[in-house]
């Protein structure tokens, strides 16, 4: 009996977690449209493709120009992502053109563009479209006479040896990048007022944009960390795309390249483009940064049943669960700045949500009602602490106003998926029934009313029996 008890405990107690792990819906992209100037790029650039497909992604190869390429079929898209290996393309095939990418990207798919010294005008125009502004100069490239790569060969200090990354684990990983980054193309700046567009690798104070074949007549337009090398967008719809300047920087002759960077003596045997790229492309199909918010739940406090209707000043308590995918499973998400507004035109509570550690407290109590073997209780407390992590909660008293009223959860940040939750409530005032019969504050009143009968009483009699 006791063993019986043991499974079926172990069973209650891990089922949320398994069913939270291995949850067969997944955001990341599977199958990518990959359109290439020429075919040759398949294996001049295989080690970056390589390192898509052996993530479980299908690539379909297509030439740009292909008369028969299209991004939907009867309606629905037939590809989750778009690789954009195609700089020179003037047109493309089929029915794909600049308003169809545009709207690939407005319904939630994610894009990749490489652009170089030969970027076309569409391709620039759809660079535009996404927030990112190459140079006019088509002739230009980044020169950098301080941080270019050590080279026998070189001499115009067009390659660049970049390591000014961003300062984020959740868009290039954990897992610290100590090389730099081979980069030769062209530049690009960014609007600093647009919230959605990121620098991913910026230039270093000493670049600038120019024709390395010709003298400066006049001060270059690009110059310093205005300089962005590759960048990236997340939309409003969680839609990403990443923009680079350089078609090369994704090839194998880089990935493979040693580095020395000007003026420091350290020599890698590697450049971190494969590393960089790599992280990069996980947080642009959404394998690292995608969150998903699940069991949002209100009620009065003591009850278990969501209500239709709350009254004025309830206790209540809103509680939310928000996991994050990591490439294979979904995992609880842990942060301290989650919050929820109880709006009505305006917010009247703003709480931030703290992680739920109550039921942890009742683990000692259920082991005593169902007894387990003794090996097992630190894997099940280890098991539900770990399933309660990404569980939200906090309490408040609902305000002494009426009306229609929402809980929102707006949740932004940087590198991450944006959460947008709402569920509507009506708030109704006290009925005629419910108030306080007798109010302490207004005994002064009753009082004074009760002395005003009493004094009335007391005249009319003296004034009705005296001579």
């Amino acid at each position: 009996m006791l063993k019986l008890l043991s499974v079926l405990t172990f069973l209650t107690l891990t089922l949320p977690f398994l069913a939270h792990s291995f949850s067969p819906d997944h955001p990341t992209d599977r199958r990518i449209l990959v359109l290439l100037d020429d075919l040759a790029l398949k294996s001049s650039h295989s080690l970056f493709f390589k390192s898509l497909q052996s993530r479980g992604f299908e690539l379909d190869f297509k030439l740009a120009d292909d008369a028969k390429i299209s991004l939907q079929r009867y309606g629905l898209y037939s590809y989750d992502a778009l690789i954009l290996f195609s700089p020179s393309v003037d047109r493309f095939g089929g029915s794909i053109d600049l308003a169809a990418i545009l709207d690939f990207v407005d319904s939630g798919h994610d894009l990749i563009i490489a652009a170089d010294t030969n970027a076309s005008d569409l391709i620039r125009q759809i660079a535009v479209e996404c927030g990112v502004d190459f140079d006019e100069d088509p002739a230009a490239v980044v020169i950098d006479h301080t941080s270019y790569a050590v080279s026998d060969t070189e001499g115009d200090h067009t390659v660049i040896a970049s390591d000014d990354f961003i300062k984020s684990d959740v868009i290039l990983g954990s897992k610290k990048i100590e090389a730099p980054v081979l980069f030769q193309g062209i530049g690009h700046t960014v609007n600093s007022e647009n919230s959605l567009v990121l620098k991913v690798l910026s230039a270093s104070p000493s670049a600038y944009s120019a024709n390395p074949k010709s003298k400066l007549s006049n001060p270059p337009s690009l110059t310093g960390s205005a300089i962005s090398l590759v960048s990236v967008v997340q939309a409003r719809n969680n839609a990403r795309v990443l923009i680079s300047g350089s078609l090369s920087l994704f090839s194998d002759r880089l990935f493979r390249s040693k580095v020395q960077k000007a003026g420091s003596p350290k020599k890698h045997e590697k450049s971190a483009n494969e590393q960089f790229l790599t992280e990069l492309s996980k947080w642009v199909f959404h394998e690292r940064g995608h969150l998903k918010a699940v069991n949002v739940r209100h009620h009065k406090v003591g009850e278990a049943d969501e209500p239709a209707i709350y009254r004025i000043n309830d206790d209540l308590e809103y509680s939310v669960e928000i996991y994050e995918w990591h490439g294979k499973s979904w995992e609880p998400y842990v942060a301290d700045d989650v919050q929820v507004q109880f709006y009505m035109m305006s917010p009247y509570v703003l709480k931030t949500l703290s992680t739920d550690q109550k039921v942890m407290h009742v683990i000692p109590s259920r082991l005593s009602v169902f007894p387990v073997d003794f090996l097992l209780i630190p894997f099940l407390i280890f098991v539900l602490f770990f399933v309660l992590q990404g569980s939200y909660f906090t309490a408040f008293k609902v305000p002494d106003v009426y009306g229609v009223f929402q809980f929102k959860v707006e949740y932004q940040r940087l590198g991450y998926t944006s959460l947008s939750l709402s569920k509507q409530i009506p708030v109704r005032p006290f009925r005629h029934n419910e108030y306080e019969r007798f109010i302490p504050a207004a005994y002064p009143y009753y009082g004074a009313a009760f002395s005003m009968m009493a004094g009335f009483f007391i005249f009319t009699a003296v004034h009705l029996y005296s001579k």
